[in-house]
């Protein structure tokens, strides 16, 4: 069991106010007998109590004393006259009273006010839970559904497959393009492309009509990238360009290239 929960749990405070059943009460004493934690927290309870039973505490009205002492007269059962002095013990014990009424009213409340705060955070703890699972499971349908489109690029006869083969600047490169010449789209599929630092990106070119046109910038990454729209390319390169990409391609970095 948890030290520490047990404590907090309100059961401590139930005991010294004498709220507890009698199995509860054996219960209790067992653990202070077993955890000096737990029997310290009794005694620092009953002494908190104690404390407050002397700050709150209040005189009785006037007039408490002598209606208590007509009533007690008005009944046929012999009773021990009080003696003056007594004032000062029915004061202490009219203030016991109410204190006790108070004093179990606001540690009712304080074991409340913590139960509710516990509440609150395991509340809490479980919508982040919930809101990070959503999170995850949004992720792992977008995935999906890029995985589906990419397939279905990859399989259909209305895409030409252009596979572009490295230069002598990069013999090992290799990349294949995902053409539809009817809807015009562009996928790229990179199968081997070196890195680059961080002020560099790879740019598709398109070759149309002997003219160098821009598909787009692009790091590495895995699947198909969607490029740029082309119409009539004849042919697809990649170059290493500034970050951002270039009005014209720099030759001398080029990549791959392959024609349609």
């Amino acid at each position: 069991m948890n030290i520490e929960e047990y404590i907090s749990s309100g059961v401590l405070e139930s005991y010294v106010l004498g709220e507890l059943p009698e199995s509860e009460i054996q219960e209790v004493e067992q653990m202070a007998a077993k955890h000096p934690e737990i029997k310290e927290e009794i005694n620092q309870i009953e002494l908190s109590l104690e404390k407050l039973a002397f700050k709150t505490a209040l005189d009785p009205k006037a007039g408490v004393k002598e209606k208590l002492m007509a009533a007690i007269e008005e009944e046929e059962t012999p009773v021990i006259a009080m003696k003056p002095e007594s004032n000062a013990g029915w004061m202490r014990y009219a203030a016991s009273v109410s204190i006790l009424v108070a004093v179990s009213a606001s540690i009712l409340a304080y074991t409340y006010y913590n139960n509710w705060k516990n509440t609150e955070a395991q509340l809490t703890s479980l919508i982040a839970q919930n809101q990070q699972i959503a999170s995850d499971y949004n992720v792992v349908n977008q995935r999906l559904d890029k995985i589906e489109n990419d397939f279905n690029v990859v399989s259909s006869s209305a895409f030409s497959k252009v596979t572009m083969k490295g230069t002598d600047n990069a013999p090992d490169a290799l990349a294949d393009i995902y053409w539809n010449a009817s809807t015009e789209e562009v996928y790229l599929s990179i199968q081997n492309l070196k890195e680059l630092s961080q002020e560099q990106q790879f740019q598709l070119w398109a070759i149309i009509d002997g003219q160098p046109v821009d598909a787009g910038t692009f790091n590495l990454t895995d699947g198909l990238l969607k490029m740029k729209n082309i119409a009539g390319a004849a042919a697809f390169a990649v170059t290493i360009e500034p970050k951002g990409g270039s009005v014209n391609p720099s030759l001398e970095t080029m990549q791959v290239v392959g024609n349609v």
